[in-house]
Parts: C-alpha cells; sequence; structure tokens
C-alpha cells in the first residue's frame, strides 16, 4: 500500500492527527538491506510496504482493510450469512478476507464493491489469488476480465477446508504432517543419552501440536478415531523401538510409556475449551449484566 494513501485513511477513521504524525515519522526515512549467502547489500530507501518483521504493519492492515469495508458498505449490506441472528458477510486476518454471502449474486456483489473501493484507497484486489467455494457447483467468475477461480477445497490458514465441510481430509493431512514432524526427531527418538520421559514430552510438545492444530472444529468419526490412536501408538512404538511386527500388544505400550492423556483426550480437551469459550462469548452478548 502507498504509505501516503495510508495516512488519508488513518485520519479518515478518526485516529488523532499526533499519532499519525507519530507513524508517519517512523515510515518516512525506513531504509533496509538483504542478507545473501555473501554478506549484506547496501542500503536502500523503502518506498512502499514496512520493514520485515515490523510489528505494526498488521495492525496498519486491519485499519487499511477495515476503512475499506466501511466504503463498500459492508456492515449495512443485507448480502452475507445469518450466524445467531447477526448479518456476517466478512471475515478478517492479518492480510486475509473472507467474503461469504448465500447466493453467488450477492458474493458477486460483494467482491465488486471490495475491489472497486480497495482501488479508490490506492490497494488492489489480487483476482488471480482470490479463490471461491460454495457448498453447490459453481463455475468461474470473470470480473473486469479477470478469472476468480472456483474450488472445492484450499488452505486457508494453515487448515484446508472443502465445500462439503468434511473434516476426514484435513484430519489426514495433519496426520501426515505429524508424521514427518516425528521422521524430523528420529535421532532424539533413537537416542540412548535422552531418558524415555523427556522423549515422551519432546513428542508431546514438538508433534501433537502439529497434529491438533484446528482440531477444535473437527468432526471425528470411528474411522478418524482409529486413523489418531494408530498415529499415537506408531509414536510410542518409534520411541521404543517396537516394530509392528513384534508380537507385543498396545496395552502393554501404554503401560510402558505411561503418556496420560491420550492424543485423542487432548483433542476432546481442545474442543471442550473452544465450546466454553464461544460459550461465555454468547451469555456476555446477550446477557451483559451478568
Amino acid at each position: 500500500m502507498a504509505h501516503n494513501k495510508l495516512w488519508h485513511v488513518l485520519g479518515g477513521m478518526g485516529i488523532p492527527s499526533h499519532l499519525v504524525c507519530l507513524l508517519r515519522n517512523l515510515y518516512k526515512y525506513q531504509v533496509a538491506t538483504v542478507r545473501t549467502d555473501h554478506g549484506t547489500t547496501d542500503w536502500f530507501k523503502i518506498g512502499k510496504g514496512v520493514r520485515q518483521g515490523c510489528i505494526l504493519s498488521p495492525f496498519l492492515f486491519n485499519l487499511y482493510a477495515e476503512y475499506i469495508m466501511r466504503r463498500a458498505g459492508l456492515e449495512e449490506s443485507k448480502a452475507g450469512v445469518k450466524i445467531s441472528g447477526k448479518n456476517i458477510n466478512n471475515l478478517s486476518y492479518a492480510d486475509d478476507i473472507t467474503l461469504m454471502a448465500e447466493s453467488e449474486e450477492e458474493l458477486r456483489s460483494l467482491i465488486t464493491k471490495v475491489k472497486e473501493e480497495s482501488a479508490k484507497a490506492g490497494s488492489q484486489l489480487n483476482v488471480k489469488k482470490t479463490k471461491m467455494m460454495a457448498t453447490t457447483p459453481i463455475d468461474n467468475w470473470q470480473i473486469e476480465g479477470e478469472n476468480v477461480e472456483a474450488v472445492t477445497d484450499f488452505i486457508f490458514l494453515g487448515v484446508k477446508i472443502t465445500a462439503d465441510a468434511d473434516c476426514s481430509q484435513e484430519i489426514r493431512r495433519r496426520l501426515l504432517l505429524g508424521r514427518r514432524a516425528m521422521a524430523n526427531l528420529d535421532k532424539i527418538v533413537k537416542s540412548r543419552d535422552i531418558t524415555l520421559a523427556m522423549k515422551v514430552r519432546i513428542v508431546k510438545a514438538m508433534v501433537f501440536p502439529i497434529v491438533t492444530y484446528g482440531c477444535e472444529s473437527w468432526t471425528i468419526r470411528k474411522a478418524e478415531r482409529r486413523k489418531i490412536d494408530a498415529f499415537e501408538l506408531w509414536c510410542w512404538r518409534k520411541i521404543l523401538r517396537v516394530p509392528w511386527t513384534t508380537r507385543r500388544s498396545n496395552q502393554s505400550i501404554l503401560q510402558e510409556i505411561m503418556p496420560g492423556c491420550s492424543l485423542e483426550g487432548r483433542i476432546l480437551e481442545a474442543k471442550l475449551k473452544y465450546f466454553g469459550h464461544i460459550l461465555r462469548t454468547h451469555v456476555q452478548v446477550e446477557s451483559p449484566f451478568l
């Protein structure tokens, strides 16, 4: 985004002028260098964008996006999805924005409005990176001569989302990522200098969180439950260096490892915590005097 446009937007959002002046001075003379294998390049001035790792950039972008959404009239628009009696047509996270509607015509209208207001604010909607997904089959669109690709699944914030809301693909993908993480710990798992208890703690800290990422929204059936249990036992057998061909019961493996809460139990705990968070939020909104 162009900085001149950004300062104008911040002023239009009601941010005091002295804070806008402070932010402008922070970015006015910013310079950067590129680190390579042969050293670093000469320092050069940054005309657009922000420094790598700047903690202000996500906040500034969110303000910028909020300004565009307001100018596009999304708050007053009737297009959207009804959730708990509220009309929701957009979700924002860092530099990702999701638009939601109940019909193809409403969605096309939302995208067109956001694209037009983005251009007015000095930003540009990248249609090539924009994906469209619907619960029913839908064809590709064209907006001002550019194709908007219709997909049946895509990765959003690290989670695979499908048009039929089936979690089995995401669970399978997470288990594969967990196996890859376990393979990266092969030297640690096989080391005789590390105690068994420490190996179990390492797996719980570095492998299980990869598998359970986003599990709060999973719908787990018997087939997925068996796969999750099989993955956990595979991890423990790998730690104990017990192959599947060895005639040793799963119960004896668990008795030696003593993992405490199972992987499936961790998933259930995360789901219940998230449910409690949503319930408390709903109670606070509906009954502010409680």
